[in-house]
């Protein structure tokens, strides 16, 4: 007999836009209602794997197949699964899309000139807004058809 299909819940937007905090009251939330509820935040996923990935965009593209693959092993077991990343290029959010037993895009529309004054916000200097940091996620891709805003 297999487990029930989970389901995987992709928080994007761009950086410092807020996705970790939105994530943790969701978690938060689904927690009192008793589900299965499982957290990944890229950065803790990205900080947590050896070898480590790079951050040029054959690295991003390495780390967001693996943090797909993470999601959807996790939710094949039942579980909700919370991807709070920003997954700067819309190719990496459908592929995970495409093999996700259900898949749910939350896009986070916090402008950047907010993103730029939150802590952490130097992703937003002219060096980084110019390809100095390519990869950077201040390039996303927005969703083209979100399930959510």
């Amino acid at each position: 007999m297999s487990a029930p299909a989970g389901s995987v819940v992709w928080i994007t937007g761009l950086p410092r836009s807020g996705k970790s905090h939105l994530a943790v009251a969701l978690r938060r939330a689904l927690l009192e209602r008793a589900a299965k509820v499982i957290l990944l935040d890229g950065d803790e996923v990205r900080a947590a794997l050896v070898p480590a990935h790079g951050y040029d965009e054959r690295g991003r593209a390495e780390f967001y197949e693996t943090l797909s693959r993470l999601a959807v092993l996790l939710a094949r077991q039942g579980q909700i699964v919370l991807v709070a990343a920003t997954a700067h290029r819309r190719a990496f959010r459908d592929a995970a899309r495409a093999v996700a037993p259900r898949f749910v895009e939350v896009y986070v529309t916090t402008s950047a000139e907010v993103c730029r004054a939150r802590p952490g916000g130097q992703l937003y200097t002219d060096e980084a807004s110019q390809g100095a940091l390519p990869g950077a996620g201040v390039d996303s891709e927005a969703p083209l058809r979100p399930e959510v805003r």
